[in-house]
């Protein structure tokens, strides 16, 4: 069944005592952060921009990388505030139903909003540290983007010379196994996955929603557009996220 009637997913959220989330970029776009596949995305307006988020690309072309930093330099995620939707998953936490807040991702507005660090399970990392490839250090954004921002285009690591990277996932590059297993445990043990902004086109993190609904869990998606993944939900919201979230996550009255 599908429905846009935000009820009939109230009622199924009411229900549940044990909730897993995966979130996408459309829950942080009322933050002011453009989501990259949507009407407006950031790769939608321009194709060519996603080329930044490929690793061979990135790796091997300097450009790209000067590129990159630039975007980074300028990315709205840094002055971003938290909006309802994610203060509505942090009062779901205070609940004490949340069993796991999965995220694609890596602006750590989850954690600003109230939820626990250790129940975010960041598939695709965050922005907030980046790693050198050669050495593994790692590091805060912030002192990267300040050498940038004194005239380096394209910082290298301080210690080994290597290429520095965001700690986020880019195209062609492997998860962090530790965190996936621990997304799909989550998938495995909830009476509930709310799927919320996401497109559910990239893999492995779609993946949980059949996961989720194969171990036996209701599913509900939050998205403006149409998923890959709808005809699986007990339930399909179109409204706006911010509006709709704090009205399915609300307490029903004893």
């Amino acid at each position: 069944m599908t429905s846009d009637d935000v009820g009939a997913a109230y009622e199924l959220v009411a229900a549940a005592q044990h909730i897993t989330v995966l979130t996408g970029a459309g829950i942080s776009t009322d933050s002011g952060i453009p989501d990259f596949r949507g009407p407006q995305g950031v790769w939608t307006k321009n194709p060519a921009a996603e080329r930044t988020s490929t690793l061979q690309n990135y790796l091997g072309d300097p450009e790209v990388r000067r590129e990159a930093w630039q975007h980074r330099l300028t990315s709205p995620a840094w002055t971003a505030q938290v909006n309802p939707g994610h203060q509505a998953l942090a009062d779901l936490e205070r609940q004490g139903r949340l069993r796991a807040l999965v995220t694609q991702n890596i602006d750590g507005l989850h954690q600003q909003a109230g939820n626990a660090p250790d129940l975010v399970l960041e598939l695709h990392g965050t922005m907030w540290q980046v790693r050198c490839w050669t050495c593994g250090i790692e590091g805060p954004m912030e002192r990267a983007l300040a050498r940038v921002g004194a005239g380096d285009p394209d910082p290298h690591c301080e210690v080994c010379g290597g290429i520095l990277k965001s700690a986020t996932i880019s195209f062609g590059q492997s998860l962090d196994q530790t965190v996936l297993a621990r997304a799909e445990a989550a998938a495995t043990s909830c009476d509930l996955l709310l799927a919320v902004g996401s497109t559910l086109m990239v893999h492995p993190a779609a993946g949980l929603v059949p996961i989720a609904a194969q171990a036996g869990a209701k599913v509900v998606v939050v998205n403006a557009q149409p998923t890959p993944y709808d005809d699986l939900a007990a339930a399909v919201v179109r409204v706006p996220i911010s509006e709709a979230l704090p009205a399915l996550v609300v307490e029903r009255s004893p």
